[in-house]
């Protein structure tokens, strides 16, 4: 058994553990295998056991590897902050963008990806932990960005991603996670009808399924430390 397949298995188990602790279907949890900086061979070997979902933020590479996957047919996300200039490409060749947190990339988003094709997956980035050094919109401002992006042509607003900042205290890792559950509950009572929590990581996954996360983003616990690039 590989490495890559032994990870993905562990992290699976990881999964399981803390749905049924959450009194949670595991099935209604996706995991997103965030891939970037690591090469083609290795995503394929993951796919091969069993991983559909890969996650990128580098768009050159990215792109080079949904070229060189294309055999696969995988689904890529793309997950890192984006500029104007690059909405095009990531409109083109993603299924999913979760670093909404402008409406004008939004807007751009829409006009790229075209009638004809299936809309384009979206989810606002919310920061939640207030760092000056993280991406995202305030939780103040979400709403009113929420529903101008939720009406945009091409598009399908599925609901809220962050990156907290890291904790390795239990209940304080869970605070961030469970205020943008809130904060989407509180969309959905307003009208929207949003079904996505993306928050989670390789060390903080458990606290994010406790508090209701949908799609959990999984780098190092499946391919190592992240190579530099």
């Amino acid at each position: 058994m590989t490495t890559i397949s032994t990870n993905l298995q562990a992290v699976g188990a990881r999964i399981a553990t803390a749905a049924q602790l959450a009194g949670r279907a595991v099935e209604d949890i996706r995991l997103l295998a965030v891939s970037k900086t690591f090469p083609p061979e290795r995503i394929r070997e993951a796919a091969l056991a069993g991983q559909i979902a890969f996650g990128e933020n580098y768009l050159q590479e990215s792109l080079d590897k949904i070229a060189a996957l294309r055999d696969l047919g995988l689904e890529w996300h793309f997950i890192g902050p984006l500029q104007s200039n690059k909405t095009r490409p990531v409109a083109e060749h993603f299924a999913w963008v979760h670093g909404v947190e402008r409406l004008k990339i939004a807007e751009r988003l829409s006009a790229a990806r075209g009638a004809g094709r299936p809309p384009l997956q979206v989810c606002i980035q919310v920061n939640v932990s207030g760092e000056a050094s993280k991406s995202g919109v305030s939780p103040a401002d979400t709403a009113a960005l929420a529903r101008s992006v939720a009406v945009l042509p091409n598009l399908r607003l599925r609901g809220l991603m962050t990156i907290p900042e890291p904790t390795e205290n239990m209940t304080m890792a869970r605070q961030p996670f469970a205020a943008l559950r809130d904060l989407r509950d509180a969309l959905n009572r307003d009208g929207l009808e949003l079904d996505t929590l993306s928050m989670g990581m390789s060390h903080d996954l458990e606290a994010a399924i406790l508090e209701g996360a949908t799609i959990v983003r999984v780098g190092t616990a499946i391919f190592g430390e992240r190579q530099s690039t």
